[in-house]
């Protein structure tokens, strides 16, 4: 072979190299890239529903310590986000939810509460039913590194 052809097939060889390594370099990057991106929006929409979970299950809570239930529907809300959590969360965070939502129907199905019951209960730290929920929501982000 002569010395002009060797010389051109090595740097038509270096140039396709180059390219080749160009483009897998910027496609790993924009691969790396959307999948960050997708794990951060689960994210986001993770704590968006727990956030939603916390205040509907608290207004239920207080609702359900002083009142009986007089329509159903009311929970509706509430299972439907467990039930976009089924999805998206842990088993651990799904059953913390759970209990969170069986307790609130008992509660319902409970005699009211006076205002010494409820101070009672403030007091011996009996009111906050969606402790553990949020230890295992804080658990999970911890998990991922958020």
């Amino acid at each position: 072979m002569e010395p002009a052809t060797i010389s051109a097939l090595a740097a038509l060889a270096g140039a396709t190299i180059g390219g080749v390594t160009s483009f897998a370099a910027t496609w790993l990057t924009q691969r790396t890239q959307a999948r960050i991106q997708a794990i951060t929006h689960k994210l986001s929409r993770r704590e968006e529903l727990y956030k939603a979970f916390i205040k509907e299950a608290a207004k239920l809570y207080a609702d359900a310590l002083v009142h009986e239930i007089s329509d159903v529907s009311k929970l509706v809300g509430l299972y439907a986000m467990i039930s976009e959590m089924r999805v998206l969360s842990p088993t651990k965070t799904i059953e913390s939810a759970d209990e969170v939502a069986r307790m609130i129907v008992n509660t319902y199905r409970s005699p009211n509460k006076t205002l010494p019951e409820l101070e009672d209960m403030v007091n011996r730290g009996a009111i906050d039913v969606l402790q553990t929920f949020s230890e295992a929501a804080r658990q999970e982000f911890r998990r991922l590194g958020v």
